[in-house]
């Protein structure tokens, strides 16, 4: 956590820009996807440290690694049950849960993992926890200011279109920014949110993965 919070001003133009920029990349044609997230992220992650500079101490060593990975097995094992539940009871679950896996063909694997290690993943956490949680634990107190947190992230997620994307977002979400009130270092954090994205979407997904049938060009995952 940082010294000083980020300011009011300075979290609302975060989270417009944030939703501006999810709907370009979600809404936009899907063959350039992860050139939009991409992008996404570097600007986010460069707003977040301009913001609130404390974030350039963000600093990874072997504890912060074996509590991320640790944070990461565990949101995993919550996303395997969730993955049953979804495909089964949530209507259009199996669909749009395939339709979001359907987005590792558009890139090779080593090219995503790489997209996903050194800037997706990193900035997300820059930005959600080191700059908007920050702000709204600093103006409503450590765990209030979480849960506006992690509903701002999952809410962040419905212009896709897609409701179990935005419902697995609410959940990641809830799981990282709980951490992060519980003072969970951010390094720790950023290994966790690398590590589970990386192991979820390309080397272990939580069932089947092969798209039902021709997906849309204006992306609903």
């Amino acid at each position: 956590m940082t010294d000083r919070a980020p300011s009011t001003p300075a979290l609302g133009i975060g989270l417009a820009a944030a939703t501006a920029a999810f709907t370009a990349t979600f809404r936009g044609p899907r063959s350039r996807f992860w050139d939009r997230m991409t992008a996404t992220g570097l600007g986010l992650g460069a707003y977040a440290i301009g913001v609130n500079p404390g974030l350039r101490r963000t600093r990874v060593g072997a504890r912060e690694v074996a509590l991320g990975l640790g944070s990461a097995a565990s949101l995993y094992l919550t996303f395997k049950a969730g993955d049953r539940f979804a495909r089964r009871f949530v209507p259009r679950g199996d669909e749009q849960i395939r339709d979001i896996y359907a987005l590792r063909t558009l890139r090779p694997k080593e090219e995503i993992a790489l997209r996903l290690a050194t800037i997706v993943g990193p900035a997300e956490e820059l930005f959600w926890r080191g700059l908007v949680q920050e702000a709204f634990m600093g103006r409503f107190g450590r765990w209030p200011g979480a849960a506006l947190a992690a509903a701002a992230y999952g809410g962040v997620h419905v212009v896709t279109g897609n409701f179990t994307l935005f419902g697995a977002a609410g959940i990641a979400g809830a799981h990282w920014c709980a951490l992060y009130a519980a003072r969970v270092p951010l390094g720790a954090l950023i290994v966790s949110h690398v590590a589970w994205d990386v192991w979820i979407f390309l080397v272990q997904p939580t069932g089947e993965t092969a798209a039902l049938g021709p997906t849309l060009d204006a992306i609903p995952a």
